[in-house]
């Protein structure tokens, strides 16, 4: 297979796979009708500007670590560090979350009400957690072949079984939970409370500038590319309004719960049907594809942290490795954090209050890491103009600057308005949810700097022999 062997159509799929999730559906599901304009704004103002940047960045600089090179490239090795330090910390934050989504798919097949256990949540999705760690140390193939059929079975199917029996559940003139006009389209702004939710439909978009590695791998980057994008967009998109709404139109807009949404729509249409022996199958193919799902994350961006360990960022134990070459030592540091985080499922009011609040902490760290990305591309069209780039934002530096400005200011907005508890979740004390957001902001920004503050020139050291190392 030559380097450019891919078509428009694969990179398409790669990006889709990237992103393309169920799990997120739920979330933007909040807002009825009114989550078809937040989800065409977010990718006309977030979406396509990470999609263009990522892959002009991506084909100037193509094998030298993705954005740690980007913007260590554009402003230093402290600002690297950091997007790094954000990547790795923002999917550690995450992991709850897809935990909480894994247990209360399980809860559904055997007894729904264990979906609001707060305890259940919690034990279910840490021993899940340290299983998925556990069988990723036996190698990157075991782990790439749980991802490569965990994507099939469990994100399309159940997906596409959701979108037809929605279809069928409106066209048959069954009763509607949703607002189809044009009072229901245009949300509610009255308030920053009512808008919370757009954080989330922004981090249901994230992820592309992962894939963008592959754009210098098409035929022709200037002309294949974006058509894979619009291919992408189209695709992503379609999917996910069409998803969305069919949890809308079964499920009561104050009834969505957000870790257990996706099922909760699954059961309202088996039960409308008839198919109750379906409910069992789907909800084993949600989970499959959401542990595929998790099992790919624990090491991808771990991998980046061992980069900076093995640059000599972190101490010399951090970049350990087992004998099947995985970082062993980071695997199990991320576990320990991971177990800690999910215990707000044991002391937020209910399992969504808990979800949700993890959920915009994960996207307020992503984008500190987008806004450092954004800006990279600005500099770098000053700073390395003559580098080449396989693809290049159309309009010069006038156009680099539309497109990056577009992604900084949603990127600020989201980050803004997620520190406002939502109207629609009871998230108990206003001052613990602020508190606890701003407290892990401060820390993960901070964290790149106290680390390097204390590096020490032994961390720049090889180790003695592989699965050794001194602190």
């Amino acid at each position: 297979m030559s380097k450019k062997s891919l078509s428009v159509f694969m990179l398409a799929m790669i990006n889709v796979a990237a992103i393309g999730s169920v799990k997120n559906w739920p979330t933007m599901a909040e807002y009825g009708f009114a989550s078809v304009f937040y989800m065409l704004l977010a990718t006309l103002i977030f979406f396509l500007p990470t999609a263009l940047v990522s892959a002009e960045l991506a084909t100037g600089w193509p094998k030298s670590g993705g954005v740690f090179a980007w913007v260590k490239e554009a402003f230093g090795h402290r600002a690297g560090f950091l997007s790094i330090w954000c990547l790795w910390i923002e999917n550690v934050i995450w992991y709850p979350t897809m935990l909480g989504f894994i247990a209360a798919s399980v809860s559904y097949i055997f007894s729904p009400s264990l979906a609001e256990s707060k305890m259940f949540i919690f034990f279910f999705g840490v021993a899940i957690f340290w299983i998925a760690t556990f069988v990723n140390l036996l190698g990157i193939k075991t782990s790439a072949w749980i991802s490569s059929v965990g994507v099939v079975l469990g994100t399309f199917i159940p997906g596409l079984f959701i979108i037809a029996l929605g279809l069928a559940w409106y066209f048959g003139g069954s009763p509607l939970h949703v607002n189809f006009s044009w009072e229901g389209f245009i949300p509610n702004m009255s308030s920053v409370s009512q808008l919370v939710f757009f954080t989330g439909i922004i981090l249901s978009f994230c992820g592309l500038e992962m894939s963008a590695i592959h754009a210098r791998d098409v035929k022709d980057p200037k002309r294949d590319y974006p058509r894979a994008i619009l291919v992408t967009v189209l695709l992503v998109l379609g999917l996910s309004i069409l998803g969305v709404l069919a949890i809308s139109m079964v499920i009561p807009q104050n009834d969505i719960s957000l870790t257990a949404g996706t099922m909760q729509a699954i059961a309202a249409f088996v039960d409308a049907y008839n198919l109750r022996s379906m409910l069992a199958i789907m909800g084993g193919l949600v989970v499959i594809g959401a542990i595929a799902s998790l099992s790919t994350w624990i090491v991808g961006p771990t991998r980046g942290v061992l980069a900076a360990a093995e640059s000599g960022d972190l101490p010399p134990r951090c970049r350990t490795l087992n004998k099947h070459g995985m970082p062993s030592y980071l695997l199990f540091l991320q576990a320990i954090v991971v177990t800690a985080l999910s215990l707000l499922f044991v002391f937020m009011p209910t399992a969504s209050a808990a979800y949700w609040i993890l959920t915009v902490l994960v996207a307020q760290v992503y984008l500190v890491m987008y806004l450092l990305m954004f800006a990279a591309a600005i500099k770098l069209r000053y700073k390395r103009p003559d580098v080449p780039r396989a693809y290049r934002i159309p309009g010069g530096n006038l156009g680099v600057w539309i497109v990056s400005g577009l992604g900084i200011l949603s990127s600020l907005f989201a980050l803004f308005i997620g520190f406002f508890p939502p109207a629609q979740i009871a998230t108990g004390s206003s001052t613990f949810y602020v508190s606890f957001l701003v407290l892990g902001m401060i820390f993960v920004c901070i964290g790149p700097s106290i680390i390097l503050w204390f590096k020490k020139p032994s961390w720049n050291k090889k180790l003695a022999h592989e699965g050794k190392g001194d602190d």
